[in-house]
């Protein structure tokens, strides 16, 4: 009897001590959260963020291929028209040099490029790329000016003029151009080892114009679409830039030759911020 009761006293005893051994844990919001042996104490698991950490490295590849690029800017141009000259006025008779002033904030560029490769020259630190693709270019004036389809019989023909209607106001006025683009530069990376690139490349393009279309929206008429070329150049030799600081990449492009046949000096550039899907996608961390 007293056996029996000596065991039952040590086995009350080692209870709570057993209850011990075995940390409680819990799940709160998806979110396991361990409370240990000791009193108030408890310790959950570190939690990823979005994207991996700046320090990430990365072996370089000799060949690398990005699809689906996406470019988004604005469009404007350098004016060096004489406006005065015979050329111009043979253009657009009576022009001045406020005709075509653009709203620098409804002037947008968009560009797809659909494919841009990279081959490795010299120890990944300089690299050749080129790709194929689409530019957009919406030049949206202030004015109420109007691009005429150029007749095929006649040689010069006036083709922009100012509309002075009575009465007419102007919702919308623009140039819309299209160019099937292919583009050639070096690549210069300063971090070839590194998730988070700082490089910089420069190069030329080609530009052939497959499309070009004055749109304009009035009180009176509603929406009017003319289609053309309007004397515009049908290739845009254009020097162009990249600059990418590890997720954000920047793009700008200056084409010194005119976009005009004849009549205008305009030469057109554009800039704006070059997204990446490829190079978005391996950068987030995985669950």
């Amino acid at each position: 009897m007293n056996k029996n009761i000596l065991l039952l006293f040590f086995l009350l005893m080692a209870l709570p001590v057993w209850s011990q051994v075995k940390p409680d844990t819990l799940v709160i919001d998806g979110v396991t959260v361990i409370r240990d042996n000791e009193p108030d104490t408890v310790t959950a698991p570190e939690k990823k963020g979005l994207f991996k950490k700046l320090n990430s490295s990365i072996s370089p590849k000799n060949f690398k291929t990005e699809w689906g690029i996406i470019d988004a800017g604005v469009s404007n141009y350098v004016d060096n028209t004489n406006y005065a000259g015979s050329g111009a006025q043979a253009y657009a008779p009576g022009i001045n040099d406020e005709w075509l002033t653009v709203n620098p904030f409804k002037s947008q560029n968009v560009n797809l490029w659909f494919v841009m490769q990279h081959v490795n020259l010299l120890k990944h630190v300089v690299s050749l790329q080129y790709g194929l693709g689409l530019e957009f270019n919406n030049y949206r004036y202030k004015q109420p000016v109007r691009y005429n389809p150029s007749p095929g019989a006649t040689l010069n023909p006036p083709i922009l003029s100012l509309d002075q209607t009575p009465g007419r106001t102007y919702k919308k006025n623009k140039l819309a151009t299209g160019y099937a683009t292919v583009p050639l530069m070096l690549n210069f990376s300063f971090t070839p080892y590194r998730l988070y690139p700082f490089e910089l490349a420069g190069g030329v393009s080609v530009g052939y114009l497959y499309a070009s279309r004055n749109k304009t929206i009035t009180s009176d008429e509603g929406k009017k679409k003319a289609r053309d070329d309007f004397d515009l150049r049908p290739w845009k030799l254009s020097y162009i830039g990249e600059l990418s600081l590890g997720i954000v990449t920047f793009y700008g492009s200056y084409a010194p030759k005119s976009m005009y046949k004849r009549g205008l000096e305009i030469a057109p550039y554009t800039f704006g911020i070059r997204f990446r899907p490829v190079s978005i996608f391996s950068k987030i961390e995985a669950n």
